[in-house]
């Protein structure tokens, strides 16, 4: 993996890298940018609701809710998209899109679909999922809860793709980002 820091991306998706379009290649069936947007701030919004609910449930009641916690999983952007990035095998580029308060990495290279949900839930396995786990185990963890309430709905947009892939990519697909965009095809047979 080559790690290419990009800086700020200002929404002009032609300035992304991109691999050629592959021939029968289909791109996910999703909705526009803008729109993705919107939705994945929703979905975002609905999973920290709920996590902040079980975080009061299972632990000490409001006292729960670390704000330590939540600057961690903040913190954590950085390297949540560098664990996206270790699942390249090539390169691999990393934007800021301050407009839409993002962060996100891409490369233009086939993956499989086994792959590519790996990459894709990685960093929300390591700073959402393993946290509130380990607080789930120690209700006192309120820190390690917080920080994990934030951390899986954070990836709201990463459980889209996971969606997709999972809905619309048949066994044995490949997958390559196009830009802002996701396409799947199925190999030739060698």
């Amino acid at each position: 993996m080559k790690l290419h820091f990009m800086g700020n991306y200002h929404g002009n998706s032609a300035s992304l890298p991109a691999q050629r379009i592959v021939d029968g290649a289909t791109p996910f069936r999703e909705p526009s940018e803008k729109r993705m947007v919107l939705v994945v701030n929703i979905v975002s919004s609905i999973i920290f609701f709920v996590m902040i609910i079980l975080l009061v449930v299972i632990g000490n009641g409001p006292s729960s809710i670390n704000i330590f916690g939540f600057v961690l999983a903040l913190l954590s952007i950085v390297p949540h998209e560098l664990l996206h990035a270790i699942c390249f095998k090539e390169d691999v580029y990393v934007y800021l899109y301050p407009s839409k308060m993002m962060m996100f990495a891409l490369g233009p290279e086939d993956m499989s679909k086994t792959r590519f949900i790996l990459m894709s839930l990685l960093p929300n396995m390591v700073f959402g999922f393993l946290p509130f786990i380990l607080f789930l185990i120690k209700p006192s963890l309120s820190l390690l809860g917080s920080m994990g309430a934030m951390g899986i709905s954070m990836g709201a947009g990463d459980y889209m793709n996971v969606y997709h892939a999972l809905t619309q990519v048949p066994k044995g697909g490949l997958l390559y980002f196009y830009r802002m965009n996701t396409h799947w095809y199925m190999p030739k047979s060698r």
